[in-house]
């Protein structure tokens, strides 16, 4: 069952108009969340995100649009595909309806849609089999608010995959126009060298993940580590002892391989046990 603007109807049923603006123009945001027996990892992080990315795309936020009622939303939609009590992937779209050209009409309504779908670890673990990267170099990300957004504009991250499967590597790590290192093609980059954490910054045009900041809460909780947000040049890729990836539905995914340099797993599990210890307070 799918939630179109809070009714819920079959896949079958929800049809997506020609004229949504979304398909169209890409004009649209949305949120990727794990929720686990009904409950929602990192909630109000997400709800922020989405409120801030809406305002920066001039959306015009529906009154009834609280933190309360798109999470009574949600778990509608959890409890309509038989997930109450599992695991679910869901997907919270927001797009701003239909009409207008580049130009959106002046009374253009703002549509959701909800999607769940099931999803197999409740809680984050890592994952030891051998993951290889590659660098994507045919297009580059502008640095900047607008691409630091979770929208609808993926072409890269699509292209990406393509060059990625086609090639046989498990994921690809993508530039900005200034040839820095800014993100993973599903998550935020974190490099690590002895006693110092790198990521890029927001400011370099990578998403502002949820789990990015997850991360980096409790690694500045750390009094023995040294942790910058700051531009990763490709250089630095072969010198690091770790890398890995975070995004909210995997948690992290330590890189094995690049090129001809292997990499450990040790901190990633060391974080990821203390990701886990804070989920068990939410």
């Amino acid at each position: 069952m799918v939630n179109f603007n809070g009714e819920l109807v079959s896949l079958s049923e929800s049809k997506l108009s020609p004229e949504n603006r979304g398909y169209k123009y890409g004009d649209a945001l949305f949120e990727t969340l794990k929720v686990v027996n009904s409950k929602i990892f990192f909630w109000e992080d997400h709800y922020f995100r989405l409120m801030a990315s809406m305002r920066i795309m001039r959306m015009d936020i529906p009154m009834n649009f609280t933190m309360e009622f798109l999470e009574d939303e949600i778990l509608k939609t959890v409890e309509a595909n038989n997930l109450s009590n599992a695991v679910a992937r869901v997907r919270l779209n927001v797009d701003r309806g239909e009409g207008g050209k580049y130009l959106p009409k002046k009374d253009a309504n703002i549509n959701y849609y909800i999607v769940a779908e099931v999803h197999p670890n409740p809680f984050y673990t890592i994952d030891d089999s051998f993951y290889e990267v590659d660098l994507y170099k045919d297009y580059y990300v502008a640095p900047g608010l607008l691409s630091g957004l979770k929208s609808n504009n993926k072409a890269i991250q699509v292209m990406g995959s393509i060059y990625a499967k086609e090639n046989g590597f498990h994921n690809c790590l993508i530039f900005n126009t200034n040839k820095s290192i800014i993100e993973a093609l599903n998550g935020n980059l974190f490099l690590v060298k002895g006693d110092r954490i790198k990521t890029p910054p927001l400011e370099d045009g990578c998403l502002k993940g949820i789990m990015r900041q997850q991360v980096l809460d409790v690694l500045r909780k750390d009094v023995n580590l040294i942790v910058e947000e700051a531009s990763i040049s490709p250089f630095e890729l072969q010198k690091a002892d770790e890398m890995f990836i975070t995004n909210v539905i995997v948690g992290i995914q330590p890189i094995s391989k690049y090129r001809k340099k292997e990499y450990g797993a040790d901190f990633a599990k060391l974080v990821i046990t203390k990701i886990n210890a804070k989920l068990r307070l939410l």
